[in-house]
């Protein structure tokens, strides 16, 4: 973890364009849920959480960049967004049966209750929501 802020219900990491920061992320919304008495649901943010940071190591983020996770607590629903500043559609694939890969967005999609991309300049945003 690079840099990190506390707003209030929210909370923000920058992590390198290094394969450590896919571990790095995960502690960091251990570290978070942890504080916030958010252990409901842990395991399944945190496999999300590194499924969308590898997907932002791996498509997103150019060299000599790197991407942040924000964590956001709102009327109950924990919100996860992983930002990049990488050009690109994000959609969930059917995956080839004999492929190692392709299979983050389906996870994230069959744990989160929402999902979904939004733009940014550069880049963009992929998001998903855990209810209490």
């Amino acid at each position: 973890m690079n840099e990190e802020t506390q707003l209030g219900e929210m909370r923000v990491a920058f992590f390198r364009r290094d394969r450590r920061s896919v571990g790095a992320a995960r502690e960091f919304t251990r570290t978070v849920m942890k504080d916030w008495r958010r252990r409901a649901r842990e395991d399944d943010v945190l496999l999300c959480v590194s499924e969308l940071a590898t997907n932002a190591l791996l498509y997103g983020v150019p060299p000599g960049r790197g991407f942040s996770v924000r964590l956001c607590l709102l009327d109950g629903v924990l919100r996860l967004e992983v930002h990049d500043s990488g050009p690109g559609a994000v959609r969930p694939r059917e995956p080839d049966p004999e492929s190692e890969g392709g299979r983050g967005l389906v996870l994230v999609s069959a744990l989160a209750d929402k999902w979904g991309v939004g733009e940014r300049n550069p880049g963009k945003s992929v998001w998903c929501e855990f209810a209490g």
